[in-house]
């Protein structure tokens, strides 16, 4: 079941995506020549107006193909014959509609919560060292960890868990009043509970009570959050801080989603859990796909952007067929690191 509903979020995400690039074109009077969902032959194909609808064969991706996308074209209505603000926007559209997408998700997953975790320190454990006149106190509202913001609850577990010590510059409010904690150690310690010794920071945190604002509240800043897990991500793959093996295409993803939903402890939790997932997906998705890399939605900003400098120095037109020949290129080396990383996933299903 899970799986199925795994292969449901991709398509749900693959179709707001390119829905989103579809609506924009129609709206700045684009001409756009098919929508499909899936890639390859065609299943069922249905031409209403000037535009093609259809349903193709390979469950992966899908697209919104537009006159003059990847070429000249002497239609008035070709994507290239449109201002570069409109062309951006209908680019930027895609990941929009995908973050948008996570961002009601969260806002329906949050909606029936009782209260939420504040980052107001409530209490501590009795005998916690990290409370003292020149350290943390009951009140304090923490803002940053070495720079990083708290967005929701959890993030604080989060950014001292990525810290190579347990030195930090923490920024805290206090009595309304920002504050600086510089080389702050903040360190598990151990204490009884239950007659049980348990390691924790021994840090007890405020609760807010729900309403229509603190949900769309939480719910944006976890949408954040999870933009701010890209940019983390990334630069732990550029330093080598992870590898290739920590990387999952979408058999990874769907063997993921399949255990987390599996290891719940009720259908209604694990299906919740997986649908969580599928807004972390979405606005993952939405960033990525922002980054400015050949045949990335932000990669064709990118280049727009240069070529419309260039153009506008020159005032000499580009060819956008040297530009088609930049994103296929890109677009074939994409192709080829999800076909290494599906491989590793395979591989690492079979073990």
């Amino acid at each position: 079941m899970y799986i199925i509903l795994a292969i449901l979020i991709f398509g749900v995400l693959i179709f707001v995506h390119e829905l989103g690039h579809f609506l924009a074109a129609k709206l700045f009077g684009v001409k756009v020549n098919e929508f499909a969902l899936c890639m390859g032959p065609a299943i069922v194909q249905k031409t209403i107006g000037e535009t093609t609808y259809s349903l193709r064969c390979i469950p992966v991706g899908g697209y919104c193909a537009m006159e003059g996308e990847d070429g000249e074209s002497s239609d008035p209505r070709a994507f290239q014959a449109k201002p570069a603000w409109q062309r951006a926007i209908i680019l930027v559209a895609g990941a929009a509609m995908n973050f948008l997408t996570g961002l009601l998700i969260l806002i329906i997953l949050y909606a029936p919560a009782q209260q939420f975790v504040t980052a107001q320190i409530d209490s501590f454990a009795p005998g916690c060292p990290l409370e003292s006149a020149d350290g943390l106190q009951q009140g304090d509202e923490i803002i940053s960890i070495d720079g990083e913001r708290i967005y929701v609850g959890g993030d604080l577990s989060m950014l001292l868990g990525r810290g190579k010590d347990e030195y930090y510059d923490v920024v805290v409010r206090r009595d309304g009043k920002k504050l600086t904690l510089h080389n702050f150690h903040f360190y598990r310690s151990a204490f009884e509970e239950n007659g049980q010794t348990v390691t924790k920071y021994g840090l007890n945190f405020a609760v807010v009570d729900n309403s229509p604002w603190q949900t769309l509240k939480y719910a944006w800043n976890s949408a954040i959050n999870f933009g701010r897990m890209v940019r983390m991500g990334l630069v732990d793959l550029i330093t080598g801080a992870v590898g290739l093996k920590d990387m999952s295409g979408p058999v990874g993803i769907v063997s993921m989603i399949s255990q987390t939903g599996s290891s719940a402890a009720s259908t209604a939790e694990g299906v919740a859990d997986v649908v969580y997932l599928g807004a972390f997906l979405a606005v993952n998705l939405a960033f990525m796909n922002l980054l400015p890399l050949p045949a990335l939605d932000g990669g064709r900003v990118f280049l727009l952007v240069v070529t419309s400098v260039i153009e506008a120095i020159t005032r000499r037109k580009i060819n956008p067929k040297y530009e088609a020949y930049i994103h296929a290129a890109g677009m074939v080396l994409l192709l080829g690191l999800i076909a290494v990383i599906t491989c590793k996933d395979i591989i690492a299903l079979f073990r």
